[in-house]
C-alpha cells in the first residue's frame, strides 16, 4: 500500500525538480537577452544606411537597407588602424602584467608567512575598495613629471596598477587551495623557488587565469576616462576614444560609429571565446572550493 504513495512523492519531488530547474534556466536565459540584444542591435545596424538605422531599427539588413558605408568610412578615414593597434598594444601589455605580477604576488602572499603578510592583504582590498579615478590629478601630476603623457606606457602603467589589487585578491584566495605536498617534492627534486612558481603554480591556476584576464580586460578595452586625460594625442589614441571622431558638434555619422564599436566588441568576444572553457572552470573551482 505504501508503493503508490512513495511512487506519488518520488513524482512530486521529481516535478519540483524540473520546475526548478526550469525557473533558473528562464531567469539566465531572460539575463543573457537582456545583455546580448543592445551587442545584436549594435552590429546589426551597423549594416545598415542612415535610413535604416533610425527607420528600422529593430529589423534586420534588407536589399532597402544594406549598407558598408559605415565599414568604409572607419577603414578608409582617419586613423582608426593606429588606435585599434595602441588598444591592443594597452590591453595585451597591461593583462601581462597584471597577471604576472599579479600570481606572484599571489604566491608569495599564500606560501610564506612574514611580519607584513595580513597588512599587505588589507592594502590589496582598500585598493578594491578605492576607484582609481578618485586620483586622476594626482596621476596625470605624477605622468607629467615622469614626462609620461600621450604615451602607452602612462595607459599601461594605470591599467596594471588598477587591476593588480583584484588579481591579488582572487589569486591569492585560490592559491591557498593549492596542495602544499606539490610544492614540497618540487623543492625535494631541487627545484627554484623561481621554478616552483613558474612550471608548478602557473600552470595550476591557468583556469583562474583566465578568469582574471577575462574581467580585467574590460574595463582596460572600454575605458575613455584615462585615454582621454593621459593620451588624447594623434598617435597614442585608443579605440574607445578613436570612436569620438565621427561624432561632430552638430552631425554624427551613426554608420561609421556602430561599424568601429562593432570592430571593437570583436577583441573581448574573441578572448572570451578562447577562454571560455577556461572561465567557467576558474568561477566553478573557486565557488567549489571556496
Amino acid at each position: 500500500m505504501n508503493t503508490p504513495v512513495r511512487t506519488a512523492r518520488a513524482r512530486t519531488s521529481r516535478l519540483r525538480r524540473i520546475s526548478g530547474t526550469a525557473s533558473v534556466h528562464a531567469v539566465l536565459l531572460g539575463y543573457t537577452l537582456i545583455a546580448v540584444f543592445p551587442v545584436f542591435l549594435v552590429m546589426m545596424n551597423s549594416f545598415k544606411d542612415r535610413r535604416g538605422i533610425f527607420g528600422e531599427p529593430l529589423s534586420l539588413p534588407h536589399a532597402g537597407t544594406f549598407s558598408l558605408e559605415g565599414y568604409a568610412t572607419v577603414l578608409s578615414e582617419g586613423s582608426f588602424a593606429t588606435y585599434f593597434g595602441n588598444s591592443l598594444i594597452v590591453t595585451v601589455a597591461s593583462l601581462f602584467l597584471i597577471l604576472f605580477l599579479g600570481a606572484a604576488a599571489a604566491h608569495a602572499l599564500a606560501e610564506y608567512r612574514f611580519r607584513f603578510n595580513a597588512l599587505l592583504k588589507i592594502y590589496m582590498i582598500v585598493g578594491i575598495m578605492v576607484p582609481i579615478r578618485l586620483g586622476t590629478v594626482a596621476i596625470l601630476k605624477l605622468m607629467v613629471d615622469l614626462n609620461l603623457v600621450n604615451t602607452l606606457l602612462a595607459l599601461i602603467l594605470v591599467y596594471t596598477a588598477q587591476g593588480l589589487p583584484v588579481a591579488v585578491f582572487i589569486l591569492t584566495e585560490f592559491m591557498r587551495t593549492l596542495s602544499r605536498d606539490i610544492k614540497d617534492c618540487a623543492r625535494i627534486d631541487g627545484l627554484s623557488e623561481y621554478r616552483i612558481f613558474l612550471e608548478v603554480v602557473l600552470p595550476l591556476i591557468r583556469p583562474v587565469l583566465a578568469t582574471v584576464a577575462v574581467f580585467s580586460m574590460i574595463p582596460i578595452w572600454n575605458d575613455l576616462w584615462f585615454p582621454l586625460i593621459l593620451a588624447s594625442s594623434d598617435a597614442t589614441k585608443t579605440v574607445t576614444l578613436g570612436v569620438q571622431q565621427f561624432i561632430g558638434q552638430f552631425t554624427v555619422n551613426w554608420g561609421a560609429v556602430l561599424a568601429a564599436l562593432s570592430i571593437a566588441i570583436l577583441p573581448v568576444l574573441g578572448l572570451y571565446a578562447l577562454f571560455s572553457r577556461q572561465l567557467i572552470a576558474g568561477i566553478t573551482s573557486g565557488a567549489v572550493k571556496g
